[in-house]
């Protein structure tokens, strides 16, 4: 198995993408502390299924805006299984569509605190425990291209997860690798909440491989990414989203 005793937090991991992450690095031997918010029902099936095969992982409720629900991941997770070598920066997203003449300064700063703050204060918190690994970071194809209408902050953050992405590379390799992910179109919650379906059926005639992305289709990037398969890889900020923008 690609990740045979290594442990990975994935944050954002009770429902949709960092559920399905969660479970393909536990299938690749992974020990896997899976942080939600809300998801507790849907954290507390991943570990389900993740133990009823044979895997170990623990669910971690925590607001990862607040520092000792940080610290308590962290520390929860190298208790339990004895280091950290992985971590997935899942958590975040849109919160609401608001165009910049329309947005309150405190919209602004919560969409920022929510995908680019927690970003930095989980991977800050990690680093303090992790000798080698890697850290995915989850960015958006709204980072290239500004997003639909009223995503301007949700872009903005997203874009930033790019920059510190490509600049912490620098910071920690060559121990650690540093890449992201700009998801397109993937069949998710997100979409089902903030694109409207006629949006989600155009994307489908448009997108040279004419379907939506999967969950699984982004976990098996990140299942790339975090371990040696992509040893060479660093920095890197790749897109997956059928073809709709070559970047």
């Amino acid at each position: 198995m690609k990740l045979a005793g290594k442990t990975a937090i994935v944050t954002g991991g009770g429902r949709d993408i960092g559920a399905a992450v969660a479970i393909k690095l536990a299938a690749e031997g992974a020990n896997v502390a899976i942080n939600y918010f809300a998801s507790s029902k849907g954290a507390d099936a991943v570990v389900a299924k993740i133990e009823a095969a044979g895997g170990k992982a623990i669910a971690v409720q925590g607001d990862l805006n607040n520092q000792a629900d940080v610290d308590a991941l962290v520390g929860k997770t190298v208790d339990a299984f004895g280091g950290l070598d992985i971590l997935v920066n899942n958590a975040g997203g849109l919160i609401a569509r608001k165009k910049i003449a329309d947005m309150e300064l405190s919209h602004w700063e919560a969409v920022m605190s929510l995908n680019l703050t927690s970003t930095f204060m989980m991977t800050k918190a990690c680093l303090a425990h992790m000798k080698s690994g890697a850290i995915v970071n989850l960015a958006s194809q709204a980072a290239r291209d500004g997003g639909g209408g009223g995503a301007v902050a949700y872009a903005t953050s997203k874009g930033a997860v790019m920059t510190m992405t490509r600049g912490l590379a620098k910071e920690v390799g060559p121990e650690i690798r540093v890449n992201a992910l700009c998801p397109g179109m993937i069949d998710t919650d997100f979409h089902n909440i903030h694109t409207p379906d006629a949006g989600r059926r155009g994307f489908e005639a448009t997108a040279p491989l004419k379907r939506q992305g999967t969950v699984e289709d982004v976990a098996d990037l990140v299942l790339f990414l975090a371990c040696d398969d992509s040893a060479f890889i660093t920095g890197a900020n790749i897109d997956i989203n059928g073809g709709m923008l070559f970047s």
